[in-house]
């Protein structure tokens, strides 16, 4: 029991939580518990010297983050651009040095609607080429990979309040990481992959949050021909996901789905002829 009567949690804290006192209010009479709260920072990425970005986040996989938002944002192709990277004492903000020293920031940017507030450089209407590449996956599959992220989000068992993302086969989970942000997810994926070594394109990428325009601008980036998510895409990003010949499912469960573009790829022809 804690100092006040609170139970205290059974589990070890994991990186990335910190402890909270609350009151549970339900059918039975308020009770005291000791838990858990997802940690949120600020964090920035500098290049150069220059500060770049600073948006709220899980202070977790912080390298793999910066390295994949360069990525992401088509700042940095591979590792090989990277000069050094030093991680500030304070874990808060993440150094980045370039080969190419003539770099400056891009004087537009967007701020995005993303929890967290990060920044894009890409206008998100801009012209990319349809993805070309050859995936299938079941509506089963599907289902049972979304089972699986939804079980190996750590920090989400222990605390909920945080979205996780993966990059997948059809068979099998490859990359899993958690963040505050939505978009953050797919960030230390792309850096995570790129320190690992493994190719993003022709993946299977599912998050747990909302498919926004910039979400699919980075699938698109990722090369991940099918996206899924437990919740709702909006407009642009259906739009988008159709010119780029990418298949975007939503409201993925264990028995329904909606695949709002390019259904061949989990569907046969003859299951959604009229």
């Amino acid at each position: 029991m804690t100092s006040n009567g609170s139970t205290q949690p059974l589990i070890e804290k994991l990186a990335g939580v910190q402890p909270a006192e609350y009151i549970t209010v339900g059918v039975s009479a308020p009770q005291d518990v000791a838990g858990w709260v997802v940690e949120e920072a600020q964090i920035c990425i500098s290049v150069n010297g220059s500060e770049l970005a600073t948006f709220m986040a899980s202070p977790r996989d912080l390298k793999p983050m910066a390295l994949g938002f360069l990525a992401n944002e088509g700042i940095i192709q591979t590792l090989d651009d990277i000069r050094h990277l030093h991680l500030a004492k304070n874990s808060s903000c993440v150094d980045i040095w370039l080969h190419d020293t003539s770099f400056e920031k891009p004087r537009k940017f967007i701020i995005t609607a993303g929890c967290g507030g990060g920044v894009t450089f890409d206008d998100l209407s801009a012209e990319h080429e349809p993805l070309t590449v050859d995936l299938r996956a079941a509506p089963e599959q599907l289902a049972s990979l979304m089972r699986e992220m939804h079980l190996g989000a750590e920090l989400y068992q222990q605390a909920r309040g945080i979205h996780t993302a993966v990059l997948a086969t059809p068979t099998q989970l490859l990359l899993q990481k958690e963040d505050i942000g939505r978009h953050n997810c797919l960030d230390k994926l792309r850096g995570a992959a790129l320190l690992s070594g493994l190719e993003t394109e022709g993946k299977i990428l599912l998050t747990s949050g909302r498919i926004s325009s910039e979400m699919i601008n980075k699938a698109r980036r990722l090369g991940t021909p099918v996206v899924c998510s437990r919740t709702s895409p909006t407009s642009l990003s259906v739009a988008l996901a159709d010119a780029w010949n990418i298949t975007l499912v939503a409201y993925l469960r264990q028995d329904r789905m909606r695949i709002y573009t390019h259904p061949e790829r989990i569907l046969d022809q003859k299951d959604f002829e009229s």
